[in-house]
């Protein structure tokens, strides 16, 4: 029925029964033992095992190594309605991740609302697939993850509203409700006028700003936080003044008027910090990606690269980047101290180990939110790689030591000041400062090369970035 490979536990069972003539019964407890593993039972089941298959002259050395075979599939084995139940499951999944990739992942995600970890699995997934996975958007996303056709007819899917932690689930629901009776949020008052105050609390309303669930309405996170409170108040009183009497006899409905203060949006690395806090994980962006070209000046490879990495050049020692998460320090049988290194780069979450004579030199530059730079050793083990940590030196110092420089795209001329002072925190480096200044009515650019060289890292790019004038930023 399955050409001579064991799959269904009932097949144990006909095995003992054949080759060793056990009874059904003594058969069925043979199985059982085999699948608890108890150790006493086993070495019991072995000697009547091998015993009984030498008195139907089978050889004992074959039929020590047959009850091994036997054991050893017992450990992940099921009966035969059991494994065809899933066997079945396995198929339809398998049929539509295959067809249907996006609608597949989407409820897998949903599957999985509060489980932060498995989301960013999913992610990876998305990435690998080269699907689109769409941050949430208080017009857009739906309690859960959906499918979304884009504008240029590729599908993808939008994160779920429900998904922002501390959120919740209820609350999402009638807020989804109300956008859908009355058409989109057309602005920050329009959402307080129509959104009942009871139903989002301080918390719940931050976190859908931190992730970027306004940013349709609103792009400015910071000056959006910063009202929230003001918003639940105006949500209050429009409520109140719609329900009052003498609001129903005598006039309309009260309106909400939200004030911003006027201030800079937070830098990318800011939004991503705040967003990463509200989320789980990067969504919009990766704070690594603010280094560009320089992590390839130093030869770095991404996590999920590894592998392939380590087949094509024959090594297995290899520089990769990261943003420290997490640092869990441990003591060995022998009293050395060790640590597991938590991080993450555009290609997911990974940990690596530092061992005692590494993480002492090491130990300062090991602060949870800080890019570095690491050298480890590969080794593979099954079906998955383990990095133990050579050294560790922090990602802007050796981004520093690079050459790597930029050429920042100008239309307002003023922007320069702000530059200016972005520039004096960077210090001295190797890395040149290109302007361009795009002149509108010509057909020509200003190009300007700045005097001294200067250590351009991720936060410096970030910084220049976000300076307002400034179109785009290239590294060079």
């Amino acid at each position: 029925e399955t050409f001579g490979i064991m799959i269904y536990q009932e097949q144990v069972m006909q095995i003992a029964q054949v080759l060793s003539g056990y009874t059904l019964g003594n058969a069925d407890l043979l199985r059982r033992a085999m699948g608890k593993k108890i150790k006493e039972e086993m070495e019991a089941q072995r000697k009547a095992f091998i015993d009984g298959a030498v008195e139907r002259k089978v050889n004992a050395d074959k039929a020590a190594q047959i009850f091994d075979q036997v054991n050893k599939f017992a450990g992940y084995g099921f009966n035969k309605s059991h494994a065809a139940a899933y066997a079945l499951v396995a198929y339809q999944t398998a049929y539509l991740k295959a067809n249907y990739p996006v609608e597949f992942l989407a409820a897998s995600m949903t599957y999985e609302l509060a489980n932060t970890d498995k989301l960013n699995v999913f992610r990876q997934e998305l990435t690998r697939q080269d699907i689109a996975l769409l941050p949430p958007d208080i017009n857009r996303s739906y309690p859960t993850f959906s499918v979304e056709r884009q504008a240029d007819g590729s599908l993808a899917v939008r994160y779920a509203l429900a998904a922002v932690k501390n959120v919740g689930l209820g609350a999402i629901q009638i807020m989804v409700k109300t956008r859908e009776e009355g058409g989109p949020f057309r602005s920050l008052a329009d959402f307080c006028e129509r959104i009942d105050p009871k139903t989002l609390n301080k918390r719940q309303l931050e976190n859908l700003v931190l992730a970027g669930a306004f940013d349709s309405i609103h792009p400015n996170r910071k000056q959006v936080f910063e009202a929230v409170e003001q918003m639940l108040r105006q949500a209050a009183a429009v409520t109140e003044a719609r329900t009052s009497t003498q609001n129903s006899l005598f006039g309309d409905a009260a309106q909400a008027k939200v004030s911003l203060s006027a201030t800079l949006d937070w830098s990318p690395m800011e939004r991503l910090q705040h967003e990463f806090g509200a989320i789980g994980f990067y969504l919009s962006a990766h704070p690594l990606d603010a280094y560009g070209a320089s992590l390839k000046r130093l030869d770095v490879v991404s996590h999920a690269e590894l592998g392939t990495w380590m087949r094509a050049r024959g090594s297995s020692r290899a520089k990769v980047a990261g943003l420290l998460l997490s640092k869990q320090e441990k003591t060995s049988a022998k009293g050395n101290r060790f640590a597991f290194l938590q991080l993450t780069d555009q290609s997911g979450m990974y940990e690596a180990t530092i061992f005692s004579d590494r993480l002492q030199t090491a130990r300062e530059h090991l602060e949870p939110g800080r890019p570095l730079l690491l050298s480890v050793d590969i080794r593979s083990e099954e079906d998955s790689l383990r990095l133990m940590v050579n050294s560790v030196e922090p990602l802007d110092r050796a981004v520093a030591n690079t050459a790597a420089g930029l050429r920042i795209f100008l239309r307002d001329p003023g922007a320069v000041g702000s530059l200016k002072n972005v520039l004096a925190t960077a210090g001295k480096g190797k890395g040149k400062i290109e302007l361009a200044l795009d002149v509108p009515d010509r057909s020509w650019e200003v190009a300007v090369t700045l005097p001294g060289r200067y250590a351009v890292s991720g936060p410096v790019r970030g910084a220049v970035t976000a300076i307002p004038g400034v179109v785009a930023v290239q590294d060079t």
